[in-house]
C-alpha cells in the first residue's frame, strides 16, 4: 500500500524513532493532534508497512559484546543456489548483524559482533566451514563515530 506522507506523519516518525515507547497522549501533543487521530496515523502507517516494528535498543559493551567486525566476502560464485546457501548460513548466524550485497570489488559486506577476538575466529571458521568462499577479509572497529537506527524523514 502506497500512502503519502504529511508533515504530521513524519513529525509522529521521527519521534517513534526517538522512542518507540512514547504514550499516545505524549505523541498527540508534540504533534499537535488528539489522541485518537494520532493512534490512526500511527495503525495506518503500520499498516503500509512504514512503521516495521517497535525494539529496544541495547548498549552492546554492557553485553560484553565490544568488538565490532565488517567481514568483506568475495566469491567466484555468483549462481543463485551459492547465493540461497550463504545467505541462509549467515543470517542464521547470530553474530551477524547487518549483511549486504554490494556492487564492486566486495560481493558482500557482513557486520558481525563478538565478545572478543577469539569469539570471532570462532565465528570466522563457522563462516569458512559454511560454504566456499574466494576471498574473506575483516576490519576491526577502532572506534564507533556514529550508531543510528533513525532514519532521515
Amino acid at each position: 500500500m502506497d500512502i503519502v506522507l504529511d508533515a504530521i506523519d513524519r513529525r509522529i516518525l521521527r519521534e517513534l524513532q526517538k522512542d518507540a515507547t512514547i504514550a499516545i497522549a505524549d505523541l498527540a501533543q508534540l504533534v499537535g493532534l488528539s489522541q485518537t487521530p494520532c493512534w490512526k496515523r500511527i495503525k495506518r502507517l503500520t499498516d503500509a508497512g512504514i512503521v516495521t516494528g517497535r525494539v529496544a535498543l541495547l548498549d552492546r559493551n554492557k553485553l560484553d559484546l565490544g568488538l565490532v567486525v565488517f567481514v568483506s566476502v568475495r566469491t567466484n560464485r555468483h549462481d543463485q543456489d551459492w547465493l540461497d546457501t550463504f545467505a541462509s548460513a549467515a543470517s542464521a548466524m547470530p553474530e551477524v548483524v547487518e549483511f549486504y550485497r554490494l556492487s564492486g570489488d566486495t560481493d558482500y559486506l557482513l557486520k558481525v559482533v563478538v565478545r572478543d577476538i577469539a569469539a570471532y575466529d570462532a565465528f570466522y571458521k563457522k563462516l569458512i566451514a559454511a560454504v566456499p568462499l574466494s576471498d574473506v577479509s575483516s576490519a576491526f572497529a577502532m572506534e564507533q563515530i556514529k550508531s543510528t537506527t533513525a532514519l532521515p524523514i
